[in-house]
């Protein structure tokens, strides 16, 4: 590791930029940042050019979809290739969390495991186990490699990214409780909070689910028209805190978990239509995680949103956001007490931006 304090480097830190799903974020080697976390957070920090509301001095995207970080490492499990810790940095704060998953960054970890050396790839296709540190669950990531190169270009198409790309299909494993807590982190299927009906569901990503109605709302608002509701902020931000006591999460003013999400009856041929705050600021489309720990609410009778959503026959859940539709796969044994999950998936995209050396402030 070649960085130091003060401005001044000597060879950079090699850095591979990479949008993944709907999110951009920068992808390391842990062997090329410091062992010790509150040097490698100090260093990611001044990379990403945090705290600043532009990142002007940074390779940060001057929002929290594209202030994110993936650190990968040979996994330490028998059962996985590569293990995937998360970091999602502030942009006008110094803040540096690992208590989420980023199930967006996850499309490009096999792409990047493969690009590193870190795993062979196939003749045509390759399949990388990811160890997701933050929570301790597998994801399994399959995705073109004709001739052993990864194939970035595609006919896939994913709502919230211009063109098409190769598809990334991801399989979860054991999501359920990813903050430790379990499906149901506050051990009910509904919970009352500020007067609003909420269900509080971590099926990879801890989630509140409301009904946009409850909030005065059609569900259906711009992300514009969101950002300058600031008394929307203020109620969002009283809810999670809320419910975040609840879900066993503590006082999360510093985290940006648990998400909100607003539900309302679909409105573009989909399963429910959603608007989501991460953790305040409006998401122009909805996170991976996210995205199934929502559907997950949505297949238990009794959850807020179960009766505002046209399910399917299927175990596919259509997701509108603001900016188009999000599909997961999830598949949810009722008869259980509490509700097993028995599998989740997703198909997206994800594209190498650049790769070379970053030279921190």
């Amino acid at each position: 590791m070649t960085a130091s304090r003060g401005g001044g480097t000597t060879n950079g830190v090699p850095c591979l930029l990479m949008r993944g799903g709907t999110s951009k974020g920068a992808y390391f080697r842990a062997e090329d940042l410091p062992a010790d976390a509150a040097e490698r957070d100090d260093l990611l920090l001044r990379i990403m050019g945090s705290p600043d509301p532009r990142q002007i001095d940074g390779i940060g995207g001057a929002h929290p979809l594209t202030s994110k970080v993936a650190v990968v490492s040979p996994s330490t499990s028998p059962d996985s290739d590569v293990d995937y810790l998360f970091l999602q940095l502030g942009v006008a704060e110094a803040t540096v969390t690992d208590r989420q998953n980023c199930g967006n960054l996850l499309a490009g970890i096999g792409p990047f495991a493969v690009e590193r050396g870190l795993v062979p790839a196939g003749d045509d296709e390759t399949t990388v186990r990811i160890r997701m540190v933050n929570s301790g669950s597998t994801a399994v990531a399959r995705f073109p490699t004709p001739g052993g190169v990864v194939e970035y270009a595609g006919d896939t198409a994913i709502s919230g990214v211009p063109g098409t790309a190769a598809p990334v299909v991801l399989d979860f494993a054991d999501t359920a409780g990813s903050t430790g807590h379990g499906l149901l982190p506050t051990g009910n299927l509904v919970d009352t909070v500020d007067g609003v009906e909420v269900t509080c569901v971590d099926n990879g990503m801890p989630v509140v689910v409301a009904r946009a109605a409850d909030f005065g709302l059609t569900g259906y608002e711009t992300v514009e028209q969101l950002k300058a509701d600031t008394a929307l902020r203020d109620r969002v931000q009283s809810l999670r805190l809320q419910a975040a006591e609840l879900m066993g999460l503590g006082d999360v003013r510093d985290s940006s978990v648990p998400k909100t999400t607003l539900v309302a009856p679909p409105v573009d041929g989909g399963t429910i239509c959603t608007r989501t705050f991460i953790p305040l600021e409006p998401h122009t489309s909805i996170g991976v995680l996210g995205a199934v720990s929502v559907a997950t609410a949505l297949l238990l009778p009794g959850a807020v949103g179960h009766e505002l959503a046209k399910l399917p026959g299927t175990s596919r859940i259509d997701v509108e956001h603001p900016t188009g539709h999000l599909q997961v796969e999830v598949e949810v044994d009722e008869t259980q007490t509490p509700p097993r999950v028995r599998r989740s998936g997703v198909v997206r995209t994800a594209r190498k931006l650049f790769d070379g050396t970053v030279f921190p402030r």
